[in-house]
Formats: C-alpha cells, structure tokens, sequence
C-alpha cells in the first residue's frame, strides 16, 4: 500500500534525474503530502505528439492525476479506489494489464507514508525513504470523456497508480507491502516497449531487488492532506 507520498524535487532535478528531453504541463510546487487524485509529476516515454511513429522520447509529465482510470470506465471517480495495484497481478487483472504492456512509469518520490497499528489501536505514521530520491514502479492510462467532442484538447484524461510488491527488511514492520522501487539499472528495461509480454513484464517485476529504506515515525498532521509543510517529514524521535 501507499496512500501519501512525498516528492519535492524541482522539475530540472527530475529532467536531470532521469534524463528526461522533454517536459509536458506546468511545474509542480514541491510537495510533502501528496493525495490520491492529485495531479504529481510522472516520468514516462512517448513518441512525440506530432511524430506518432517516430522513437519514443522521455518526459516529465505533470498532467497526470494520482488513481488510475481505465479507458473502460464508465466514471472517472474509479480513479480514487486505484491508487496502487499489486505487481503480481498486474498482467492479468483488466483494470491494468493493457498498461501494464504498454504504458509503463516512474512516479518520482523523496519517500512514502505508511501507517502502523500502535498498541492502543491508534494508528501511527512513518516516513519511509532512502538518502537519494526513489523511483516508483507505475502504470499510466488515457480515459477519453465521452461528454466532450474528439478534437477537444481537454478529452483525455491522464492517470496514473503505484505498483506493489510484499513489503521486506525494515519496511516489512510498519506494512506488509511496499511500493516496488526501481534501481537505475532497470529504469532503461521498465520503460522498453518492446516488451510487451505478459511473463516477461512478471519476470522484469520479479527481477527487481528488494528496497532498503529507512523509516522514522513522524507527526499525525500528515494525517490530513490539508497540511503541506516541510516538518511533515521531521522524525518524532531524534
């Protein structure tokens, strides 16, 4: 599971980050609490808009809604309920194997917040993260609104969800899953679009090595999404 996350590089740290040519939307204001159904930055390839049949190009995306929405979907709400999809079931599941193809990404994160049941039932945050940015498994998808005419710029909708795998080492305390995280090495292999095979998409998630994060207990005001401030990632405890 990973319902918040946090993510406040700039989008030339991104661009660099993961060498990326282009940049699609406004930039995004850091964030420290990032919601399901927020727009957030993704890194993704496609061929340039005016080129479809050329090579795809890299890109920092901002337009894309957190919570994925199938092109099937009758209401763009479903897009709440798919924040995250688990890894092992991916290439068989309806809502994500189409993306799971061909629409593969990176949502960029400092860390994540996961919640742990403490001993008085009250459930306590922790920030979950490593020293350098992490690099997040995710399916994007193109709902069209059928409300709107073909030509109307605003038609499709962008969205986005996490990938997850059974949570290990330290991060296993706090959650029993955990977002998969991608090593540099395998940026290049996630976004191949020439692998569109079911069992060779499984085997590249199977494939990935097992994150070693970091995590710290921090204050309940990342409870609400309201709040939005760089002490939302300083450790309860020093």
């Amino acid at each position: 599971m990973c319902g918040r996350y946090a993510s406040t590089s700039s989008r030339r740290d991104l661009v660099a980050a993961f060498d990326a040519t282009e940049t699609v939307g406004e930039e995004l204001p850091p964030s420290y609490n990032i919601a399901p159904t927020q727009r957030v930055n993704v890194v993704l390839e496609r061929p340039p808009r005016e080129e479809p049949d050329a090579a795809p190009v890299r890109q920092v995306n901002s337009t894309l809604k957190w919570g994925l929405v199938p092109s099937w979907a009758k209401d763009p709400k479903i897009g709440s309920r798919m924040i995250d999809a688990r890894s092992e079931t991916i290439t068989q599941k309806p809502a994500f194997k189409a993306a799971a193809a061909r629409r593969r990404c990176i949502l960029p994160a400092d860390g994540y917040y996961e919640w742990m049941k403490g001993e008085d039932g009250k459930k306590i945050p922790f920030f979950l993260h490593v020293d350098d940015p992490i690099a997040m498994a995710g399916l994007y998808e193109l709902w069209p609104n059928p409300e709107l005419p073909e030509d109307d710029p605003g038609r499709w909708l962008w969205t986005c969800t996490v990938l997850t795998r059974p949570a290990t080492d330290a991060t296993g305390f706090v959650h029993d899953r955990s977002p998969v995280i991608l090593p540099d090495t395998f940026i290049g292999l996630w976004f191949d679009t020439t692998l569109p095979d079911r069992d060779d998409v499984d085997a590249l998630l199977n494939s990935v090595p097992e994150p070693h994060l970091e995590p710290y207990e921090v204050s309940t005001a990342v409870n609400s999404p309201r709040n939005n401030r760089p002490d939302l990632l300083t450790p309860v405890h020093r």
